[in-house]
C-alpha cells in the first residue's frame, strides 16, 4: 500500500556496495526503515543529501505489514535547510538531536505531536533566530514534554536525579538556570557560565537515560560540550 507523509531522517548505514538503510521518523507511521538501493552511486551520488540527520523530507512510501524494511517510492525535499549544512555549530547540534531522537524512540513509535514539535525544532535551527549555545538544553527539555517526562520545575528535577548524583550545594545556580530556561523555552537567551551549561547538558542526558532505561554512549556530546563554551 502506498502512504504519502511527512518525515525526519534520523540515521543511515551503509548496505552493500551502494545502496543504504535509512530509519525515518515519519509523522504518519512513526519510526521506519527503508533501504534505498543505489544511492551511492556515482551516478545517484547526489541523492545522499536526502539521507543526512535531521533531513526533512516528503514520501511517498510503500507501507508492507510485518516487514522490518519497507522502500521509498517517491522522495523529496520538504524544506531544504539553508543554513544547517553551511554552519558547523547548527551542523553540530543537528547530529545531537537526530541522536537524541534515535535513542528516543523504537521502530514503529508512533507520536504525531512529537512529530510536529520535532519539524518545528529543526526549522528553529535553520533560523537566524536560533540562540545556538542554549539549543540543545532546550530542545532537551522541550522534548521531554512530548515523550511523557516533563520535569514539573528544577527542583523536582533534581529531586528525580538526587539517587543518581547526589547532593551537591552546587546545584542552587543549575537549578536558577533551568527555571529560566524553561520558562523562555527557545527564546532563552540569558548569558550562563558554560561550567553551568555543561553540567545541565549532562543532567539532562541522566534525566533521558533514566526515564527511557538507555544507557548509552553519546557520539555527538564532546562535539557539542566544546560548543557550549560560548
Amino acid at each position: 500500500m502506498l502512504q504519502k507523509t511527512r518525515g525526519i531522517v534520523v540515521s543511515f548505514i551503509k548496505y552493500g556496495d551502494t545502496s543504504v538503510i535509512v530509519k525515518i521518523f515519519t509523522r504518519e507511521m512513526g519510526l521506519r526503515s527503508y533501504i534505498v538501493n543505489g544511492v551511492r552511486s556515482s551516478s545517484r551520488s547526489n541523492k545522499m543529501a536526502f539521507y543526512q540527520p535531521l533531513t526533512l523530507l516528503e514520501l511517498v512510501v510503500y507501507e508492507k505489514e510485518g516487514k522490518n524494511l519497507q522502500r521509498i517510492s517517491e522522495v523529496k525535499l520538504l524544506r531544504p535547510h539553508q543554513r544547517i549544512p553551511f554552519d558547523f555549530v547548527r551542523s553540530a547540534v543537528a547530529m545531537f538531536m537526530a541522536e537524541v531522537l534515535g535513542k528516543s524512540v523504537v521502530e514503529g513509535y508512533h507520536n504525531e505531536s512529537y512529530y510536529d514539535f520535532l519539524e518545528a525544532a529543526v526549522d528553529q535551527l535553520d533560523s537566524d533566530r536560533a540562540h545556538l549555545s542554549h539549543f540543545p538544553l532546550v530542545f532537551l527539555w522541550e522534548g521531554s514534554k512530548f515523550l511523557g517526562f516533563p520535569p514539573e520545575d528544577a527542583d523536582s528535577f533534581y529531586e528525580e536525579l538526587e539517587p543518581i548524583l547526589g547532593v551537591s550545594s552546587q546545584l542552587q545556580a543549575e537549578k536558577q538556570y533551568l527555571n529560566s530556561l524553561m520558562e523562555a523555552s527557545f527564546g532563552f537567551s540569558e548569558k550562563i557560565s558554560p561550567i553551568y551549561k555543561k553540567r545541565l547538558l549532562d543532567h539532562f542526558l541522566t534525566y533521558y537515560a533514566k526515564h527511557l532505561e538507555i544507557y548509552p554512549e553519546w557520539k555527538s556530546v564532546e562535539v557539542l560540550r566544546q560548543l557550549m563554551q560560548g
